[in-house]
């Protein structure tokens, strides 16, 4: 039957494939989706495409095929008709040599799977870590209505009286095994008790802390931040989402007018108020990229001074994601950061931010979110630091890390390479003492370890038996966000580009200043000039050199600049 004369195009006829004749093309594709079993009445309904995540080496998204369920349920009892397709997923710590050199590679799938088939709108279903900003940085560049559903976080387990989770308390048992506090027996059992329901890290960490800006970007359904992957709330909101999907494509509600530079503002005072990941101000920055909203690393300290601590979650308090949804969630947050907020902001929910907190407030445990007058902390969790070391920027979460370190001049220690901090940072001969600054190099986005998780450097076997719990540490790599120390991290340029870090010696003086902001190495600029950074190496083929060609630096989001909405082309800095 030829396309009907006015009928804008949706569903089916969406991007017909080309083969010179639209008619015939639609023609073969109802043809063939009619093999699939679906009655003409379907087809001729609006498409609600569905990314799925699922993995075989994702333990995060095991729940998903009960999740996905209900956003069909929830599609086609809206009048839809929904169509799951899958693109990569990314299993934190499954993948070699770490996740986040994969995260540009899942945008590029989710933006082209979404852009090439035909869909009204798209449920985007992820969770762990990178997926969920792969996911919002591909469906802001494809632009087609999109609505995020989260995988929510696992649910703590017991051991010997105490709550376990991942992963912060997988680091904390670790570094108490490394001091020999704990048997290696012991570490068995820990391990087993650590992550023992599907869902994401039960604490802040990088998972936990993304959907908690999804929440504040106004990108997934409100409340649906801290459900817990196996609750009966997190299906019942899939059903929702699946329903609010509709209502985008029929108001053709785009990212473009959700992401905007007020939206992403208020994404960063929950990020501070939080205590959350330093991460997410890589994946932050990636995600506004996407949509034209360049971060300013001196506006995040900005906002970080004037906005303060008010969750009390791990790494940093004692309670877990679990404690934040039955505290009252996002929605709590939100509402006590209300005065600093931009509430014309639009959600998709069919809502402005201001008509979702004008609603009656439910009741909050005060231990889990504190009152704004009465803070945990008076200023944000993360700060960017700035200076001869890291002339374009480095990320220090202080609400993870020793005050007493704040402010201090130390001796580096350098490790060149991951290898060469594996092969040495336990030998009883390193020449190492608790004031010494802890220098890793060669660990960023240029280098061909990607950027791993690694910045969360191991105090020495020697000074962790002697009871040292935290130095002073700096690299260009990241850390989880289930992570705490006094650690420098995302230092800009990297090593592998030649930056100040790749210059830095064993003896060399190196002062922090988190009350000045600053990190500097005292060395004189003529010593430095004479240093030489080698070169890093170009991987021959396949996506590794697309990598190594187009990443950008940490404060550009470590996103591809052919990806980024406005391409910085030769004025971008390695």
């Amino acid at each position: 039957m030829p396309e009907p004369v006015g009928l804008a195009p949706h569903g089916l006829r969406l991007g017909l494939t080309n083969y010179g004749d639209p008619d015939f093309a639609l023609y073969l594709r109802r043809s063939f989706a009619r093999s699939m079993g679906y009655s003409l009445e379907m087809l001729q309904k609006p498409v609600i495409g569905i990314a799925d995540t699922r993995s075989g080496f994702n333990n995060c998204h095991r729940h998903f095929p009960e999740l996905i369920e209900a956003v069909k349920r929830g599609v086609l009892a809206a009048g839809g008709l929904p169509l799951v397709f899958p693109t990569i997923s990314l299993g934190e710590v499954f993948l070699n040599p770490t996740s986040l050199m994969f995260r540009n590679l899942m945008a590029m799938d989710t933006e082209e799977m979404i852009r090439a088939q035909p869909m009204d709108a798209v449920v985007l279903v992820g969770g762990c870590d990178k997926t969920v900003p792969a996911q919002l940085m591909g469906a802001i560049s494809a632009n087609r209505p999109a609505i995020g559903l989260v995988a929510g976080p696992m649910l703590t387990a017991r051991w010997h009286g105490e709550r376990l989770g991942a992963c912060t308390d997988c680091r904390r048992y670790w570094a108490k095994f490394r001091a020999g506090e704990v048997t290696p027996a012991e570490i068995d059992e820990v391990e087993g008790n650590l992550a023992t329901t599907a869902g994401t890290c039960a604490v802040m960490g990088t998972a936990s802390t993304m959907a908690s800006l999804a929440e504040a970007l106004g990108m997934i359904l409100p409340g649906s931040a801290a459900i817990p992957a196996v609750h009966a709330d997190r299906l019942r909101a899939a059903e929702a989402t699946g329903r609010a999907a509709l209502r985008l494509a029929a108001e053709r509600l785009t990212p473009d007018r959700i992401v905007t530079p007020h939206a992403v503002e208020n994404a960063l005072r929950v990020l501070m108020a939080i205590g959350g990941s330093t991460n997410a101000v890589l994946h932050l920055t990636a995600v506004a990229g996407r949509a034209g909203i360049d971060i300013d690393l001196k506006k995040l300290n900005e906002i970080s001074d004037s906005t303060p601590v008010i969750v009390d979650l791990k790494p940093t308090g004692p309670h877990y994601m679990e404690d934040l949804f039955a505290a009252g969630g996002i929605g709590a947050v939100l509402r006590e950061l209300k005065p600093m907020l931009h509430l014309e902001c639009q959600t998709v929910a069919g809502e402005t931010l201001g008509e979702r907190l004008a609603a009656p407030p439910g009741p909050v445990d005060r231990d889990v979110v504190r009152p704004l007058a009465e803070p945990l902390q008076p200023v944000g969790g993360l700060v960017a630091l700035f200076g001869s070391l890291a002339p374009k920027g480095a990320i220090f979460k202080r609400s993870a890390a020793d005050p007493k370190l704040f402010e201090k001049e130390g001796r580096a220690v350098v490790f060149t390479s991951l290898e060469d901090l594996s092969a040495r940072i336990d030998d009883p001969d390193l020449d190492v003492t608790q004031d010494d600054f802890l220098v890793l190099q060669h660990a960023g986005p240029l280098s061909p370890s990607g950027m791993p998780e690694a910045g969360y450097l191991p105090i020495p076997q020697k000074l962790a038996r002697a009871g040292v719990r935290d130095m002073v540490r700096i690299s260009d790599a990241r850390m989880s966000g289930t992570a705490y120390g006094s650690i420098v991290l995302h230092v800009t340029p990297d090593a592998a580009s030649g930056g100040p870090l790749a210059k830095v010696r064993n003896g060399d003086r190196i002062r922090l200043s988190v009350k000045e902001r600053r990190i500097d190495l005292l060395v004189a600029p003529e010593e430095l000039a004479r240093r030489k950074a080698p070169p890093a190496p170009v991987p021959e083929r396949g996506y590794a050199r697309l990598y190594r060609r187009e990443i950008l630096q940490a404060d550009r989001g470590c996103d591809f600049d052919f990806l980024r909405k406005h391409p910085l082309g030769d004025s971008r800095a390695h």
